[in-house]
């Protein structure tokens, strides 16, 4: 049995609150329907294959066109914590390969949530198009399957390969170095995949017949990001430049400066590579980052002799065509809006992608033809979609979709405008979720205290009574790199957030969800903003600015207004208790970092003034005037933001007598991978608000 290491009281805490005239639904409701993820299409069939994660149970399920009939292919049955991802189709779309368990840690260890005594792993697997029992590959990560069907993959930092099916055994391509991300030719004679070698790293190449490794034009510098060209015979990849030593590195706390990039083409026999392209030496031109972490991806080669890359050197996250033997590049997707999620017909002529444009806080999916043109919208209204993925039939779109009401789901839609789409599975949708007992959150804009432009999503309880002054609660998101919408998250941990900020508006509460300065959506401009983070907590100022947002409501009780998120939502809710316990009454911490220098985590080579400033622009540094109770949610596993930070602040606070109250999740990581763990939490901090927040400040 998991064990909870609780300071408070998991009880039923019932309560009635003005909105009872609506029945009230429970957390098990809100997050009982499944969340889809990892949606793939074959290359070769009109199959698509996805991830569903239902109440923690994970499993794969699949569809064929035009009838679409949904088969579950695994038969994972437990809560156990085991993630499912990285689906893969073989070329003849007669199996899938994924990945069962979560990366390692610093020590080396796999998450085991469970606390499991046999241990756990992370492993590629196969499963056949007709389900039967998964064949274990081997351990390891980051499969890709050639066209010859030998899998390539990642193990302990090393590259493996192993047959689909077959006798043979996994062996090791032994090269010096961490090495990642193998990619096969398209016509599997060759493996590109990347070497790192600390300082530097180079691209690698396999070459099958041969059994030789050979490496695309070594220099000091840092290349990565490859993709073959569709013949086979190039490989275009990013090279950034080499830094020195003592050079102070971290995204929180080093200095800002620009990450200039460039894109080379290579011949992948010869090995004689050559620039086609250089970024900017400005802000503006560094390396989009961003592109990797939302899923599109920096570059990919299209038909055409063209390559697609992603660039924000006018300020916004777009899309732009290069050719192959370079010039200017050409934009593909212009606005005032950023493209996040993007991929390719199957004829690689035409760009799927999903981005804010004309719907700032929503998602909706456009195609551009790689020539460039005039973009055309695919869906509309006022839903949020994401991964879009077109079938090899050159007719159809499959991608996940959500709304206000409604979490999110695969669809099947026809590649053209106008048409409607299809929801995929609709069988495992729970019949007693509470999507008509639901608010609609409404945008909320205001001016931060610098008179920035600052959005996000209010949540107002139905029911309420004139006069009536209510609890409210500010929701911050971590990353800082995220933006919450005015619909179900395209992620599983926001899908969460949101489902637990509409089960808190139903308790009673007025909820806003704030996109503070340096999430996405809003252009680079806002998402790196001066000052952010360690080097002087300015986004904290727009938590300020929502406090005194809500106080200027006449259905806000100015004295009750909590604060609750997590990672660095968890953060800035300690700077907000910490700093303002006089506008901020009480607040849930879920891992959030507390000391940025601590264990040097996030940078190195810091100068000793921003290791002074980084250290103030932390919550530990606002004990003295923390006066505000705090409940601290914290799994020891976690690798994102390290567990002695909470230990850290907890120890703190009691020498100044600061009430305390903690859930402690042992082997838990950031991202919780339990669905009892979720609901603990949430019951935990639902119930913690309740008996802080429900009653009129005296």
């Amino acid at each position: 049995m998991k064990r909870y290491a609780l300071g408070v009281a998991l009880g039923a805490f019932v309560f009635c609150t003005s909105a009872g005239a609506q029945k009230p639904f429970t957390l098990e409701q809100i997050l009982s329907a499944p969340f889809p993820s990892d949606l793939t299409a074959s290359k070769n069939s009109s199959r698509v294959g996805w991830v569903f994660d239902q109440q923690g149970k994970r499993n794969i399920w699949a569809a064929e066109a035009p009838a679409f009939a949904v088969r579950q292919l695994t038969e994972y049955s437990e809560d156990d914590g085991q993630e499912l991802s990285e689906l893969r189709f073989s070329s003849d779309a007669n199996a899938l390969v994924y990945v069962r368990g979560g990366g390692k840690n610093s020590a080396g260890q796999v998450p085991n949530p469970t606390s499991n005594p046999a241990g756990a792993e992370q492993a590629v697997w196969a499963i056949a198009w007709t389900g039967g029992e998964p064949k274990r590959i081997d351990a390891g990560h980051s499969p890709d399957i050639s066209s010859r069907g030998t899998i390539a993959y990642v193990k302990d930092g090393q590259v493996w390969l192993a047959p689909l099916d077959g006798p043979e055994k996994p062996h090791q391509l032994v090269v010096r170095g961490q090495n990642f991300e193998p990619h096969w030719s398209p016509d599997g004679s060759n493996l590109a995949f990347v070497s790192a070698r600390g300082d530097h790293s180079f691209i690698g190449i396999y070459d099958v017949a041969a059994k030789s490794i050979s490496f695309i034009s070594p220099t000091v510098d840092s290349d990565g990001s490859f993709v073959w060209s569709l013949d086979g015979k190039r490989i275009a990849f990013v090279r950034q430049p080499a830094e020195k030593r003592d050079a102070p590195q971290g995204y929180f706390i080093a200095p800002d400066k620009p990450h200039p990039w460039a894109i080379w083409v290579a011949d992948a026999t010869a090995g004689a590579a050559k620039e086609i392209w250089r970024s900017s030496a400005t802000a503006q031109g560094s390396f989009p980052f961003m592109a990797e972490d939302t899923g599109g991806g920096v570059l990919n080669w299209a038909a055409d002799n063209q390559i697609v890359m992603a660039s924000e050197e006018d300020g916004w996250q777009h899309l732009y065509a290069l050719s192959a033997d370079g010039g200017a590049p050409k934009l593909l997707t212009p606005g005032n809006c950023e493209v996040e999620q993007w991929s390719f017909t199957a004829d690689k002529k035409t760009v799927l992608f999903n981005s804010n444009c004309d719907d700032v806080e929503r998602r909706h999916i456009w195609t551009v033809p790689v020539v460039g043109g005039r973009p055309a919208q695919l869906t509309f209204g006022k839903g949020v979609e994401w991964s879009p993925v077109a079938l090899s039939d050159g007719r159809t779109l499959a991608y996940i979709g959500s709304e206000a009401a409604s979490p999110a789901k695969p669809f099947a839609t026809a590649l053209a405008s106008g048409h409607s789409s299809t929801a995929l599975a609709p069988e495992t949708w729970p019949k007693d979720f509470p999507s008509d007992r639901l608010v609609t959150p409404q945008q909320a804009i205001f001016k931060s205290t610098d008179g920035l432009e600052i959005h996000g999503q209010l949540f107002v309880p139905v029911g309420a009574k004139p006069g009536e002054k209510r609890p409210a609660l500010i929701f911050l998101h971590g990353g800082p790199i995220r933006q919450m919408l005015l619909g179900w998250h395209y992620m599983y941990y926001y899908s969460n957030s949101y489902a637990m900020n509409q089960y808190l508006a139903s308790r009673g509460y007025i909820v806003l969800a704030l996109n503070y300065r340096s999430g996405i959506g809003y252009g680079r401009a806002f998402r790196e903003a001066p000052g952010r983070a360690g080097r002087g907590a300015t986004e904290y100022q727009d938590v300020v600015a929502a406090g005194k947002f809500l106080q200027s409501r006449p259905d806000v009780d100015p004295k009750r207004i909590g604060l609750w998120g997590g990672s660095y939502g968890g953060y800035l809710t300690a700077l907000g208790l910490g700093r303002n316990s006089d506008l901020f009454a009480a607040g849930v911490d879920f891992h959030g970092v507390h000391d940025w220098p601590t264990d040097n985590w996030d940078g190195k080579n810091i100068p000793a003034e921003l290791t002074k400033l980084a250290h103030d622009s932390s919550p530990v540094t606002a004990v003295d005037t923390w006066k505000s109770p705090v409940l601290f949610i914290h799994g020891d596993d976690d690798r994102n933001v390290y567990f002695t930070q909470t230990v850290d602040l907890t120890a703190r606070l009691r020498e100044k007598g600061v009430e305390i109250e903690q859930l402690i999740f042992p082997d838990e990581i950031h991202d919780f991978l339990l669905h009892r763990d979720w609901l603990a939490a949430y019951h935990a901090a639902s119930d913690y608000f309740d008996r802080r927040l429900k009653s009129p400040a005296k």
